[in-house]
């Protein structure tokens, strides 16, 4: 199994390695945002750069749907794993285009709304996660996992 893991620096990228022993032994690349923090976690890693800033930033969006084909034609994953944040929504609507299976984790900050990308990417996922159960309000056939930490 392939997998690609797309998510934004910082804590997305930092909840994402929480899942290292899952994902230790898959192939796999990343996608993230080339800064101090990713570089420095991910340096033994595949990985590709995706442009930012990505909230509400038409222009990159644009950009990184254009990244989103180029790199999921390329490396063809059987699977794409994201906690956000709106980087992964080309990624996620371009995988289910391809066949690719999606699972979207919500973040563990988030329990009393949900985030703009999780709302966005709800409704195509095969697999969305909450990490607390007040989040099910929002997604209510998410499937519940607990804390990440």
């Amino acid at each position: 199994m392939k997998v690609c893991f797309v998510t934004s620096s910082g804590g997305h990228l930092t909840h994402l390695m929480q899942l290292k022993d899952w994902w230790k032994d898959k192939e796999r690349f990343w996608v993230t945002f080339d800064k101090v923090d990713s570089n420095s976690i991910l340096k033994d890693e595949k990985k590709y750069w995706c442009y930012f800033p990505t909230n509400r930033n038409i222009k990159n969006l644009i950009k990184n749907t254009f990244l989103a084909f180029k790199i999921l034609k390329k490396e063809k994953p059987d699977l794409i794993v994201s906690t956000g944040a709106a980087v992964a929504i080309p990624f996620f609507y371009l995988g289910k285009i391809f066949g690719i299976k999606t699972v979207y984790i919500e973040v563990y900050d988030r329990i009393d709304k949900p985030t703009i990308t999780g709302k966005l990417v709800y409704p195509i996922c095969d697999s969305f996660i909450i990490q607390w159960e007040e989040q099910r309000r929002f997604y209510p056939n998410a499937k519940m996992l607990g804390g990440l930490f």
